[in-house]
């Protein structure tokens, strides 16, 4: 694996037949099968981003050899047979839900969740109701931040310390929100290895789609074949929100 690079993967559902609102975005049962025993046969130990967290803070010197972080955004309700898959094999991950969503047609349901975390999967929030928070007053985002996680830790009665922006799209105001809140991290996208030196409230990940090889996994685990974060945003990235933002304050789609 290369060195200080931590492969961060990020899934949404897992299933042969996705709803229209994730399609494109799906892993097959039996290719996420596959994955996982791809990361036990190479010795990985897998870690939630609050226990990654908690090694990084601590500066790093506690990581197991091989890292790795597997992550769940949205909460469909595929994810309890995705949970099971990963403690059968003594696994473990981040699951990031949108409470707006919970319940609905799809979806976890509410009462799902406390039995997820026995399993030992984590709970995140993932806003309420999953808007572009960058391109938001500041007055919109804030509750967007701050609700998801008083709804879940009064559903769960414990601690939800982790945080990951929809769409992957943060901006320096977001991220201060974030930290404010009380929570300790907060995860993007990127398309990145993550690393010791990674900002914390912009956590890079990996995006596994139904194109993803298994070659390009490999390269994943190994620590290669992705830009390793952190690194200056880009200025493609600039425009684009700028852009976003734009259509936003005009009603436009984004």
């Amino acid at each position: 694996m290369a060195r200080d690079a931590i492969p961060i993967l990020l899934y949404h559902s897992v299933t042969d037949t996705p709803a229209l609102g994730i399609r494109g975005f799906e892993t097959s049962p039996a290719t996420f099968s596959r994955h996982l025993d791809r990361v036990v046969a190479g010795g990985f130990t897998s870690l939630t981003v609050t226990q990654l967290v908690a090694h990084l803070r601590a500066g790093g010197g506690s990581l197991p050899e091989r890292p790795l972080v597997i992550t769940f955004d949205d909460g469909w309700a595929d994810f309890a047979g995705a949970a099971e898959a990963m403690a059968d094999r003594g696994l473990t991950s981040t699951l990031y839900v949108t409470t707006g969503w919970l319940g609905e047609s799809g979806f976890l349901q509410p009462a799902e969740l406390p039995a997820l975390v026995a399993m030992g999967m984590e709970i995140g929030a993932h806003s309420h109701s999953h808007p572009q928070l960058d391109t938001l007053p500041l007055r919109r985002a804030r509750p967007e931040i701050t609700e998801p996680r008083r709804r879940l830790e009064d559903l769960l009665q414990s601690e939800v310390p982790s945080y990951a922006y929809p769409h992957g799209y943060s901006s320096a105001a977001v991220r201060r929100l974030v930290r404010e809140a009380g929570y300790t991290s907060g995860a993007a996208v990127k398309n990145s290895l993550s690393s010791a030196a990674d900002d914390l409230y912009n956590l890079a990940r990996l995006t596994v789609l139904p194109t993803t090889t298994d070659a390009v996994l490999d390269q994943w685990l190994a620590g290669t074949g992705a830009p390793v974060a952190p690194y200056r945003e880009r200025l493609r990235t600039k425009g684009w929100r700028i852009a976003r933002r734009g259509r936003s304050r005009l009603g436009l789609p984004v």
